[in-house]
């Protein structure tokens, strides 16, 4: 991507065909989500949650499922059982973990839809589910075409959410190891609680010696302290938005 082309993405996206909602809610709110799914994202990171009261949204790509590669070995069908049971939410990847950016908008919508329908059978129900962009590869095209379909859409956009959330693109900020800064997420809990705000963590992996796109158990749940401490609720995807706008979600759309 050329150096005008990264502008306009980082700023010019964020602005573009947004689907805006007022923060209602009476408490700042913070949301930690994983994305791919592998083990270690509910074996540590789910545990993490659970001792502190929260949950936790897994952005599940179907086609990833029993694979191992360099963030670990993935979900398996008991895992996906067992997130449903212990309150976590199972939003959707994609099926087969496909890029906005390196695939036709047809055949990407054509990989959304099939990802959010296995996993809406899996959660029980066919009220639309909350989407996270493989690699965060939303474009200006696919961020309205996507983002008709689903309850919501999470970029990697940083930054809190103050008074308006757009919901065709919630910001997102990584939490890996190889670019851990303590101090600045502080600031931006610190920022969230005084904003009263909705704040999005995202990370892959949660282990020992984590992947580039990972962070280990200590430093996943130095964050999950800061924000409770905080006096955050760590609510999921689908819980903040209840938190933020009680309006139900509409009908997916159809091609």
């Amino acid at each position: 991507m050329s150096i005008l082309s990264r502008a306009m993405w980082r700023f010019g996206l964020p602005v573009w065909k947004r689907r805006s909602v007022r923060l209602r809610n009476a408490e700042p709110i913070v949301s930690f989500t994983f994305d791919d799914f592998p083990r270690s994202a509910l074996t540590a990171g789910g545990a993490i949650l659970q001792d502190y009261g929260g949950r936790g949204t897994y952005y599940t790509a179907m086609g990833l499922m029993g694979i191992t590669n360099h963030e670990g070995e993935h979900f398996c069908v008991d895992d996906l059982h067992q997130l449903v049971r212990d309150g976590h939410e199972l939003g959707s990847h994609t099926y087969g973990h496909s890029s906005a950016r390196a695939t036709g908008l047809q055949t990407f919508q054509d990989d959304v839809l099939r990802g959010e329908s296995e996993l809406a059978a899996l959660r029980g129900n066919s009220t639309p589910g909350n989407f996270a962009y493989p690699y965060g590869d939303a474009t200006f095209s696919s961020k309205p075409a996507i983002g008709s379909r689903l309850r919501s859409c999470r970029g990697i956009h940083r930054g809190v959410m103050g008074q308006f959330a757009d919901l065709n693109l919630l910001r997102g900020n990584r939490l890996y190891t190889h670019c851990f800064n303590m101090a600045e997420i502080e600031s931006l809990i610190a920022e969230n609680q005084k904003r009263c705000g909705w704040l999005v963590f995202y990370t892959h992996d949660v282990r020992e010696n984590a992947s580039d796109y990972g962070c280990s158990p200590a430093e996943f749940e130095s964050v999950v302290r800061a924000a409770s401490r905080s006096g955050a609720r760590i609510l999921t995807i689908s819980q903040a938005l209840d938190a933020i706008d009680p309006t139900p979600p509409a009908p997916v759309q159809s091609n």
